[in-house]
């Protein structure tokens, strides 16, 4: 099995693997971004404006949370990759083992003070009387159940990057069926409301953790736990959280990105904007999250080849998915900007709210085409072990040029110059991305020639 899956790695044709390990990968992040568009649908179409309006209010510290998450499954991942493309499985089973142990202090390290401190944070996230309460049925249930989150997302994406991408997918898929079957059941049937969207969740997280853990105790995966590879040393984590720090800072940069946010639109558009901004997060988030599939994909074939210096299939698979990800953002970005009314309607069937929403959708989403490359550069050079570079690009696109903009735009033009910010920083960052792919390549040209 093991010759096999680094066989494939090394030797076959870059289309055909991208394929291979893309489609699993996108499936894996559609079903995460189905989790929060299901259950926005659902409270949007069952619950009302407000209750969605309270749900916009939990993305901060759900964010927050989840970036943590990412710290240490992202970074262990890309390790993974690393150690088996230089034939080194046993540093991939520490990293595998030591990751685990990360994720149950982190975890209890940062869910203990969001629930000791939730009322004050959400009052601090532009919440008021009318929409907290409904953040907190959500979230005094979903905060919690952060650890099976961090571990079954987290230990998929290293699950994918040891060679099992349609096991991966399976791994997804079973949390999403289970979380829209369950949504109608605890929402409508049992009348739970947002709590019933919080309870159907955490139960399909839960799932999805014994699926995965399932994997990690097998005798006959690549990659397995045992004795000696849980206790932490100051290497292994240092190498995990430097590689994991660049989705971990773009994750903790979306949840300030939606605090600035949310205390623009507030005050430029009140309770209505905040709702209509989660459905404009619900649809650009399912755009995104199929490029970092595809990017996900990309992963384990770019890491694995760079670790054996095979240096003309990185770039071949580079090439490769920038092309997929910029068509098919060409396609979201058309059918957003042209048919906002339509894709509203699916949350919400709210005259005033669908108004609202129509609009900041077709200007959100303008240039949202160039999205696709900036997103798969910055995992390109996570993928190598480039940290830094990967952890610039993707603040860039929201701390750098998204929240000055934000906050001067709204200045002139209002609401809609809040949603204007989005477009501009957008251009911005996939400038910026491709400035710093043009510089890589030609120092690594210049020093292959030498």
């Amino acid at each position: 099995m093991e010759n096999e899956i680094t066989g494939r790695l090394e030797h076959e044709k870059i289309g055909r693997l991208l394929v291979h390990y893309a489609i699993p990968a996108v499936v894996g992040t559609m079903v995460n971004a189905l989790y929060n568009i299901v259950d926005r649908i659902f409270i949007g179409q069952g619950v009302g404006p407000l209750a969605m309006a309270g749900l916009t209010l939990t993305f901060p510290i759900l964010l927050f949370l989840q970036a943590f998450g990412m710290l240490v499954g992202a970074g262990a991942a890309t390790r993974v990759s690393i150690h088996l493309g230089r034939k080194a499985n046993d540093m991939a089973e520490k990293v595998l083992g030591n990751a685990l142990t990360l994720t149950f202090i982190i975890t209890f390290l940062t869910v203990v003070p969001c629930m000791v401190w939730m009322d004050d944070l959400l009052f601090a996230f532009g919440g008021s009387e009318q929409t907290i309460p409904y953040a907190k049925d959500y979230l005094y249930i979903v905060v919690p159940g952060t650890l099976l989150t961090s571990l079954s997302f987290g230990f998929n994406a290293v699950m994918r990057a040891s060679g099992y991408p349609k096991k991966a997918m399976y791994t997804m898929l079973i949390g999403a069926v289970t979380n829209v079957l369950l949504d109608p059941v605890f929402i409508f049937w049992l009348d739970m409301g947002i709590q019933g969207a919080a309870i159907a969740t955490v139960i399909s997280m839960l799932l999805c953790t014994l699926f995965v853990m399932n994997h990690f105790i097998r005798k006959d995966s690549i990659i397995r736990f045992h004795r000696g590879v849980f206790k932490l040393e100051k290497p292994v984590v240092w190498n995990i959280l430097t590689i994991g720090v660049s989705p971990f800072a773009m994750q903790l940069a979306g949840s300030v990105v939606v605090v600035i946010q949310n205390y623009a639109l507030k005050q430029y558009g009140g309770d209505l904007a905040l709702g209509a901004n989660g459905i404009i997060t619900s649809v650009g988030m399912l755009q995104v999250m199929l490029i970092i599939g595809i990017a996900q994909g990309m992963q384990p074939i770019v890491g694995f080849n760079f670790g054996a210096k095979q240096y003309g299939r990185v770039q071949e698979t580079l090439r490769l998915a920038i092309i997929v990800s910029t068509v098919i953002m060409g396609i979201g970005c058309f059918c957003s900007v042209a048919f906002p009314e339509l894709i509203t309607r699916a949350f919400t069937n709210d005259p005033a709210l669908l108004d609202v929403t129509a609009n900041g959708l077709r200007i959100s989403l303008l240039v949202f085409v160039v999205v696709g490359s900036q997103l798969v550069i910055s995992q390109f050079f996570q993928s190598i072990g480039v940290a830094w570079k990967a952890m610039f690009l993707s603040l860039s696109r929201q701390m750098l040029f998204l929240i000055p903009a934000m906050l001067l735009f709204s200045r002139f033009w209002g609401l809609d110059g809040v949603w204007y910010a989005a477009p501009f920083s957008d251009f911005v960052a996939a400038v910026t991305a491709w400035g710093f792919l043009w510089h890589y390549v030609k120092s690594l040209k210049k020093e292959l020639m030498e």
